[in-house]
């Protein structure tokens, strides 16, 4: 997964950048690389199966509380803008700042909410398998 999401930004970074004809180097970033979620969770294996990307911009307003849900599949992301805030059932808390990479927890219940006064923007890439849904509401 993790070296899908390195190709994937690679070819994201290339694909968008306009070459000037006096462009001499290219400049690719690792925003993360892990084998382990925010929480500290190794990543699962993944499943069998035709493999299935799904790329989603995902803008949630200001004062707003998503629903509790979890992901059957393996998920990271970049906040491009605002602050976003991730709770586990348990009680485990990330806070978010525009710019900051996430790897998702997987099969784990938990929810997001954006305190903040702007909407916040996640751009979270899902590298799963056809038929098994990227979300799962409680």
């Amino acid at each position: 997964m993790i070296k899908l999401l390195h190709v994937f930004c690679t070819a994201l970074l290339l694909s968008s950048f306009v070459f000037a004809q006096d462009s001499k180097k290219v400049h690719v970033e690792v925003i993360t690389k892990t084998t382990k979620s925010w929480n500290g969770n190794t990543l699962p294996f993944y499943k069998k199966g035709q493999p299935e990307i799904t790329l989603l911009k995902v803008i949630i307003p200001a004062h707003t509380k998503l629903p509790i849900h979890k992901h059957p599949i393996i998920n990271a992301g970049v906040l491009t803008k605002g602050e976003l805030t991730v709770v586990t059932k348990d009680k485990q808390v990330l806070h978010m700042k525009a710019g900051d990479p996430i790897v998702e927890v997987v099969d784990t219940w938990h929810y997001g909410e954006n305190e903040g006064e702007i909407p916040a923007e996640i751009i979270v890439f899902y590298a799963g398998v056809v038929g098994t849904p990227i979300t799962v509401k409680k």
